[in-house]
């Protein structure tokens, strides 16, 4: 079983990715052949994916069928309980109003859009969590104590205490529409008392990923260029810290994108 750094960093890297979540998942209870694993998840890059879960030491592979490792199955074990815990009860939740927009600045990123500023209440405070599955590009962060959402080129934060930001806004009116559509969306799962079960999140593929890379070609990651850099991003070979230019204050709206797209790469 992993218990060295180099081997937790290795399982680590290998779990990152959908396409080989979705592996581990289709694998729980039997074997499969690749051919099978190739038709429910996708033949794209098979043989890479099958590779790094065996050196992770997740899967084992003889004579051309597929199985989960000892460690394998108690890992995905481990991931059913921490779900089955993690249940999304909502029946304590209020629902909500936007009770104010109280600011729209010039986006950082592009002049022409705007970023807003909103309230929203009651605050959500720990209720945004199980609120996640509501959005294809959704992610709740510990950290800040907010749910990140992707529509597009806009980006929403709904914070824990009631306050909601929005980036690459093109007027008032399409905040308060957004806001709008957001408050009902969340007051529907409110009044369930039941959030959603967590769902397969949208495919990100490679072309989206270098949309909002610099696009410079610079070279400071050690790729050739920004394209490649997004192929080995989506792979997991990479960091988005890697990119240098990123670090620049008007690619700010990009970075913040990147940060929500790698999460579900």
């Amino acid at each position: 079983m992993p218990g060295k750094p180099e081997e937790i960093k290795m399982v680590s890297n290998a779990m990152a990715n959908i396409p080989r979540r979705k592996m581990m998942a289709f694998l729980v209870g039997s074997e499969k052949t690749a051919e099978e694993i190739g038709g429910a998840i996708g033949k794209s890059m098979l043989d890479y994916h099958l590779k790094i879960l065996q050196q992770a030491g997740l899967i084992e592979m003889e004579e051309g069928k597929v199985k989960l490792s000892e460690f394998g199955k108690n890992f995905m074990e481990g991931k059913a309980e921490k779900t089955q815990d993690a249940s999304a009860d909502l029946s304590e939740a209020k629902p909500v109003a936007i009770t104010e927009v109280r600011q729209l600045l010039p986006c950082i990123a592009d002049s022409t859009k705007f970023r807003i500023i909103a309230k929203m209440a009651p605050p959500l405070g720990g209720a945004l969590k199980p609120l996640e599955p509501l959005f294809p590009r959704g992610r709740y962060s510990e950290r800040i104590g907010a749910l990140i959402i992707q529509r597009g080129d806009v980006l929403i934060t709904i914070y824990g205490t009631g306050n909601v930001t929005m980036t690459m806004i093109k007027d008032e009116a399409e905040a308060r529409e957004t806001l709008e559509r957001l408050k009902e969306t969340i007051n529907e799962a409110i009044s369930k008392g039941m959030a959603p079960a967590p769902r397969e999140k949208v495919r990100v593929e490679p072309m989206e990923i270098y949309k909002y890379l610099p696009q410079t070609n610079c070279g400071e990651c050690g790729e050739q260029s920004c394209y490649s850099f997004a192929i080995r991003l989506m792979s997991g070979e990479v960091s988005l810290d890697l990119c240098t230019p990123l670090k620049d204050p008007k690619y700010r709206g990009n970075f913040e994108h990147l940060q929500v797209l790698v999460e579900y790469i």
